[in-house]
């Protein structure tokens, strides 16, 4: 196989359908990796183009550079493990190829620590240091069934096999899941944090305005933070459950807010993006016997088609102007 992982810069929802956009006109295989890279199986693409999947990641990484101005960092290798940790591990505007050779693998991941093979989580890794494992190489190095006793038997084996560059995944091609999001420019650079938490719950009421005119309920919620000197911080927290109801919207978008600890960061814009949609009538949703949530929700449709008829006369008390 020849696959390339490609991440954007930007995590905003354009760019990522930019990048999936561009990588669709090379190859039809195409994995969508939220909230702003992708995988792509260029192996059918090799004989069409006359070229071999390095000079195709860079063909990717030019166009995406000059129709778009987006330097991309792109990753090259036999397989979507290595291709993720080479894309990653690259710095912006570079091409990194991992060679399909036993010592060319073994090369790149050995050095690392074993906290950044793809799948290993930080309790696996914490206790694979307390024996000593603290790199890839040294994983690699250790039996298969040592591993095992030390963190069970499926996990064990999966771990020996990756740090030795096995990866039996295959790229999927599917498209993103659908989405709708809302964002805010601050006229000035924010640093006060009440009135970014007043910019979420204004979000968060549009968003979930639009899920429930759609009839659509999101899984899960993705905060994107843009800075003064133009970089950004994006968290993503799955939903408790299925849901379009605007507190709790609100309430998931400022717990990642304040999760962040900004303190006096100086903030330019927030977007919200509510994501993995699904049909409202299809999903479940848990009983309550919370007569005032029970009402809020009953009361939200009311609320809806009194703010599409006469815009800005409902909302959030807290969002009200003198």
């Amino acid at each position: 196989m020849a696959i390339i992982h490609i991440q954007a810069p930007e995590p905003p929802w354009e760019t990522w359908e930019t990048l999936l956009q561009v990588l669709g006109e090379i190859t039809p295989v195409v994995e969508a990796i939220p909230p702003n890279a992708a995988l792509a199986d260029v192996s059918g693409s090799v004989r069409y183009f006359d070229c071999d999947a390095v000079e195709i990641a860079r063909l990717v990484r030019v166009r995406m550079l000059a129709l778009y101005g987006l330097d991309c960092a792109v990753g090259v290798a036999p397989n979507p493990m290595l291709a993720r940790m080479a894309g990653h591990h690259g710095p912006p505007g570079a091409v990194r190829c991992i060679p399909d050779t036993p010592q060319g693998i073994s090369g790149f991941l050995n050095p690392k620590p074993v906290a950044v093979l793809y799948g290993v989580g930080p309790k696996t890794a914490r206790v694979l240091c307390e024996y000593g494992l603290d790199s890839i190489g040294k994983v690699a190095e250790t039996s298969e069934a040592t591993l095992q006793r030390i963190l069970g038997a499926k996990t064990g084996r999966l771990v020996h096999e990756r740090a030795r560059g096995i990866d039996r995944t295959r790229v999927v091609p599917h498209a993103p899941p659908k989405s709708t999001s809302a964002e805010l420019r601050f006229d000035r650079h924010e640093v006060d944090g009440s009135v970014r938490r007043g910019a979420l719950l204004g979000l968060a009421v549009d968003i979930g305005r639009q899920l429930r005119a759609d009839g659509q309920v999101a899984r899960a919620l993705t905060l994107t933070v843009h800075y003064a000197d133009r970089s950004t911080t994006t968290r993503t927290r799955a939903l408790p459950e299925p849901t379009a109801h605007t507190p709790v919207l609100a309430g998931t978008a400022q717990a990642l807010h304040d999760a962040l600890g900004l303190q006096r960061a100086r903030v330019t814009a927030l977007s919200l993006r509510a994501e993995d949609l699904t049909t409202a009538r299809l999903s479940g949703q848990q009983l309550t016997f919370d007569r005032q949530t029970e009402s809020a929700r009953r009361l939200e449709p009311v609320l809806d088609r009194i703010a599409a008829r006469w815009p800005g006369s409902v909302g959030p008390a807290t969002l009200a102007h003198p």
